[in-house]
Formats: structure tokens, sequence, C-alpha cells
């Protein structure tokens, strides 16, 4: 169990470390009182992401080779490789946009959302989920659910110390690159494709 929630925290602040900024920048664009509106599209906008990577990861379930799933510890190790000498786009353009549509507070936040974190979330859970009993599962989702929360908060919180956002703007990818590359590996041993190809 504990083991689960670690990877359940692990693999939520690896892809959501970046996304308090966007947080941040959707609750500076908002009014106070919408605050509860951003958490229910981020609730919104993270369960679609989840959802396609539980599908994904049932489809890919009936491939019988263990070792052969582990290779999925690729991806993220593969991403976290890219973000570490590439960067990542600026996506303060797509929250500046998506916001400007004020007439629907949740679902402008849960499209932001989809737009800005799909393909690193889809790209990090899939091999974690694909690797998980059902229990264990359960666990990750209820910790995810926790740390979607926690984060939620803490980016509304954040709105109001500029200088904190400086720090995770200027150290959050190298923070994400380096979690990205140790889940990978993971990912890799508990597959058995080290074990297998060695």
């Amino acid at each position: 169990m504990i083991k689960a929630i670690l990877t359940g925290v692990t693999a939520y602040i690896s892809t959501s470390i970046d996304y308090l900024i966007i947080l941040m920048v959707i609750f500076g664009a908002t009014k106070p009182n919408q605050k509860w509106l951003v958490y229910f599209g981020d609730i919104l906008g993270t369960s679609i992401l989840v959802i396609s990577s539980l599908i994904m990861a049932f489809v890919l379930g009936f491939i019988p080779e263990e070792w052969v799933l582990g290779l999925l510890g690729l991806i993220p190790i593969f991403m976290g490789i890219k973000l570490l000498f590439f960067g990542e786009s600026d996506d303060d353009d797509v929250v500046a946009s998506g916001m400007k549509k004020k007439s629907n507070v949740i679902l402008n936040v849960a499209l932001i959302t989809i737009a800005t974190c799909g393909a690193d979330n889809i790209g990090i859970y899939v091999p974690i989920f694909v690797q998980s009993s059902l229990s264990t599962l359960i666990i990750i989702l209820i910790t995810f659910f926790f740390m979607l929360t926690l984060f939620c908060y803490i980016g509304y919180l954040l709105v109001r110390i500029p200088k904190v956002a400086d720090v995770l703007e200027k150290w959050g990818r190298y923070i994400t690159s380096i979690v990205y590359i140790i889940l990978g590996l993971f990912i890799l041993i508990e597959g058995g494709t080290f074990a297998h190809i060695f």
C-alpha cells in the first residue's frame, strides 16, 4: 500500500509541477468566487486524461509478456531527456486564450488541463497503470485525487506569492525531467525488462 501511494504521489507530482504555474495563471484570471469552478474543471480534465490512460492500459494488458510492457518505461525516460535538453512549449498562451472565454469556467479549465497536460500525463500514467493490480490501481487513483486537491489549493495560495512562481518557472523543468527518468527506470526494472535483456 505504501508503495502504491508513493507511486501515485511521484507520478502526479512529476506531471504536475509545471501545471502549478498554469493553475496560478488560471486562478489569477478568474474571480475569487470562482475558485471552486476551477477545482471542478481540474477534476474534469484530469479525469478525462486518467480514463484515457486506463483504457490504453487495459488494451495493453493483453500483451502476455510482462517484460515487453516494461519497455513502456522508455516513454517517460524519453520525455525526461527531451524536457531536460529542449524544454517545453510555453503553455501560458493556451491558458490566456482559454480563460478569455468566461462563459463556462469548468469547461475552460478542463480543456486547458487536457491541452497542457495531455501528452505528459498519458505518457506517464499508461506504463504505471499497465503494471498495477486492481487494488494498487485503486490506491493510485485515490492518491491522484488527493494530490489534485492539494495542488489546486497550493496553486490558489501561490497566486499571492510571486517569488515561488519564479522558482517553479526556473527549476520546474529540471525537477520534472529527473522524476520522469527515474519513473521510467523504475517501470523498466519492475517489468523485468532489464532482467530479461541481461
